[in-house]
């Protein structure tokens, strides 16, 4: 398969509530740059169906490997708006198709690559009270809120509106009083859709993918809780859940399930959760709310939930060291783009407050592997798992640039507070904005074709990994009885289906017994990405496979196995940020667990790394003269070189026989 990948903004003529709309149409009331949205007329018919398509040209049932980013920010998010973003996300499907982007500050961007899907999840969080106050013209432009706004910095604004997001009970600010809010953020919704309807490619070619969506801002206590909504296809609600009707993430899935799942007409959704490393242990936190039973919400979380954005702008969410509760020795590895540097503050079992700002205690279940142990343990407790998460990667980028991972390129999270190389490399202060902050990572998705629904079946059964940014080919298979020659067989993917899982899935059960001391085998295939000719790709230095289980006493234990080495000397000249020394183009590994006991309920993935090169800091370190460097430049905290890996989705073992 090749390697394709694969408001000037909102405004309103706003209308106080008292005054009715004209039924024509919702969408009559929003203003966009070069558009304005009109009553059709008898020559302009509604959009047609986004689902009704042409079958794929390109269809293979043992899976084709898709790249996409489903965390993308536009001018219709509040905090992107504020700090003088104004791409639109017509703009932002364009740029993920390989068109250019100017967007007023650093040099014209484009991916040489193009995406195959992508996503828009603006805020649901103000689409509203942004489309008030972003257009001059507008009847609600000289409002008092709206004029309070755009008298404070961009941080500052962005900071006051976000605050209602921390609250445990928040309200909508006084100019929801005059307008009916609910009512406008409706109208942009439908905008978001269309939007993604006029990008999707429904023609045979099936050349870009997109999918509704937005996020669910919920910061309670200043602790990231943020969940992305993914709806499966053109079926979806009128309008999209926020904190402010549902403050958390508990309410969350249950509108979800209301008004998607059980409403009878086709929608379907996954709720995907990012920035757990951010959450002070309240993202995956078990508690259960008075008057639900712990089983049927862990059910439904599971259904809800089976992805987890591993890497983003804001950090990888893998694992750290410092933090209780796990067996096994420190993975050094684990220090890869943390957004807290050491010494940890440990959560222990319990929870804290304020990571959005830099503050409170970290937990284990912060972090991937953590949370994958719990899942463990709740499935002891519950008889269902509701951490079964498979893993993807993201940009979560607030400039309308999906897909945007090049190191060398870097032009920050997000607008006017990173603008400029000294602003990106300075230390972050309330926002997780700076110099802890990186390219973001990309999602790959092993599909039969590059459609909506057979993306989001992908997606269900998590036969989905995440990377750093580069497009290292992956595969993972887990089973009883793969053979010691399958890495030379040529029909290796059709034995990893045949014989036993993909990565996502669960190991069947074992035809020996357990006194013949079965061991599950696995085999990891991955192929170094070979960039483009501006961008040359880099060579692979290793593949892992990391394991998590709980022994009889309810221990959690992890251990991290060197499969693959390639031991030849390598490194970066720091003075040009030059790679020096080769690594391989490819490996190929079959391994058996030699510490797996019959019944052992545990979870497996596969990691791989490339041989090291510049972080983006480094790259813009030596543009800028020694004498005149920030003082990022010279961090001992962060360092000049980075590793850029992939990781599995995991394959488990729920115990019994397999």
């Amino acid at each position: 398969m090749d390697d394709r990948a694969s408001l000037g903004v909102l405004g309103v003529s706003a209308l106080p509530r008292a005054r009715r709309r004209p039924a024509c149409s919702r969408l009559a009331s929003i203003a966009v740059i070069g558009f304005l949205a009109g009553c059709p007329s008898a020559e302009e018919p509604p959009p047609p169906d986004p689902d009704f398509r042409e079958a794929c040209a390109d269809r293979d049932p043992l899976r084709n490997l898709y790249w996409g980013d489903l965390h993308v920010h536009t001018a219709w998010s509040f905090d992107a708006w504020y700090e003088g973003i104004r791409t639109t996300p017509e703009q932002a499907y364009d740029f993920a198709r390989g068109a250019p982007l100017d967007l007023g500050f650093g040099p014209e961007l484009r991916l040489e690559r193009p995406l195959d899907f992508a996503a828009v999840t603006d805020h649901a969080e103000f689409l509203a009270e942004i489309s008030l106050c972003s257009a001059e013209d507008a009847t609600s432009w000289d409002d008092p809120w709206c004029a309070e706004l755009r008298e404070m910095s961009g941080t500052e604004a962005v900071q006051r509106l976000g605050t209602q997001n921390s609250l445990e009970d928040p309200t909508r600010f006084e100019i929801c009083d005059s307008y009916d809010c609910r009512e406008l953020a409706m109208d942009v919704w439908q905008r978001l859709q269309r939007a993604a309807d006029e990008a999707y490619d429904k023609t045979a070619s099936c050349s870009f993918t997109t999918f509704v969506g937005y996020e669910w801002t919920g910061t309670t206590d200043i602790s990231n809780i943020h969940r992305n909504v993914i709806f499966a296809g053109a079926v979806v609600p009128d309008y999209p859940t926020s904190y402010f009707e549902a403050p958390s993430e508990v309410q969350l899935w249950r509108e979800l399930e209301q008004n998607c799942l059980d409403a009878g007409d086709g929608c379907d959704v996954l709720a995907i959760p990012h920035n757990a490393n951010l959450s002070n242990g309240t993202m995956f936190v078990p508690d259960v709310p008075p008057g639900y039973d712990p089983a049927e919400l862990a059910r439904l979380r599971a259904e809800l939930e089976p992805l987890v954005e591993l890497i983003q702008h804001k950090g990888d969410g893998e694992c750290i060291p410092g933090v209780s509760g796990v067996l096994g020795a420190e993975d050094e590895l684990c220090s890869f783009e943390k957004m807290q540097l050491p010494p940890i503050n440990d959560c222990g079992e319990g929870t804290g407050s304020g990571a959005m700002i830099g503050i409170g205690c970290t937990s284990r279940t912060d972090y991937l592997r953590g949370t994958l142990l719990e899942g463990l343990v709740q499935r002891r407790q519950l008889g269902v798992n509701p951490y079964r998460l498979g893993v993807i990667g993201s940009t979560d980028t607030h400039l309308g640039t999906p897909g945007f991972v090049d190191e060398r390129s870097y032009v920050g999270h997000t607008g006017a507070p990173e603008d400029s190389p000294a602003e990106r490399l300075a230390d972050p202060n309330l926002r997780p904005v700076g110099l802890l902050t990186n390219p973001g990572g990309l999602m790959a998705v092993w599909s039969e074709a590059n459609q909506r629904g057979a993306l989001f079946d992908a997606m269900r059964r998590r036969e989905t990994y995440a990377t750093s940014g580069p497009r290292i080919a992956l595969r993972f298979f887990g089973g009883w009885e793969y053979s010691d020659e399958i890495c030379e067989a040529a029909d290796l993917v059709e034995r990893g289906y045949a014989r036993g899982v993909p990565m996502g899935g669960v190991l069947p059960e074992s035809e020996k017994s357990a006194g013949d001391g079965v061991a599950p085998v696995f085999v990891v295939q991955a192929f170094a990405d070979v960039g483009t000719e501006s961008a040359p790709g880099v060579d692979l230095e290793r593949v892992q496979i990391v394991k998590g289980w709980l022994d009889e006493l309810g221990q959690r234990h992890e251990q991290v196995y060197d499969l693959a080495l390639d031991s030849s000397e390598k490194g970066v000249d720091l003075s040009t940020c030059l790679p020096h020394g080769e690594g391989a183009s490819s490996f190929c590994v079959r391994w058996q667990d030699p510490d797996y006991q019959p019944g052992q309920e545990a979870f497996w993935y596969a990691r791989v790394l490339e041989n090291p090169t510049c972080r983006w800091s480094a790259w813009q370190c030596l543009e800028i003269p020694e004498q005149e460097r920030p003082a990022g430049c010279t961090d001992p905290a962060v360092p000049w070189t980075i590793q850029e890996r992939a990781w599995s989705s995991p394959i488990w073992s729920i115990g019994g026989a397999g």
